[in-house]
């Protein structure tokens, strides 16, 4: 009845002290919480991993790694991007498969008609 006729309030002895005993059991529960959930975390890296090395997967920061790695390197006529791959068969090799598909077509021919093209 004092605090409503805007006297003081009635301080609890007590008060304190239960107050830094619950201030306590949030911070240990805090503690619980993290260590549960770090431990789930390890688990799930641990299968994340398993399915990694089963299916050949490289991790995110090793994939950006190696593209970085790769756009670093110097690259020899080109300024913006590596050269390619010249595949087999196209090039320098064309005047090979051109007489290769000329003799061909000469064996099929007739005796004095192969002498007049190979002359």
């Amino acid at each position: 009845m004092g605090k409503m006729l805007g006297g003081e309030e009635e301080k609890d002895p007590d008060a304190q002290k239960k107050e830094e005993e619950r201030q306590e059991a949030l911070r240990q529960q805090e503690e619980e919480r993290k260590a549960k959930h770090a431990r789930m975390e390890a688990e799930r890296e641990k299968v994340r991993q398993q399915i990694r090395d089963k299916y050949g997967l490289k991790k995110k920061e090793e994939k950006e790694a190696e593209e970085k790695a790769a756009m670093e390197q110097p690259c020899e006529g080109s300024l913006t991007r590596p050269k390619k791959a010249i595949p087999a068969g196209c090039g320098d090799d064309d005047e090979e498969e051109e007489e290769s598909i000329l003799d061909t077509v000469l064996k099929f021919l007739p005796g004095p008609l192969q002498d007049m093209f190979k002359k």
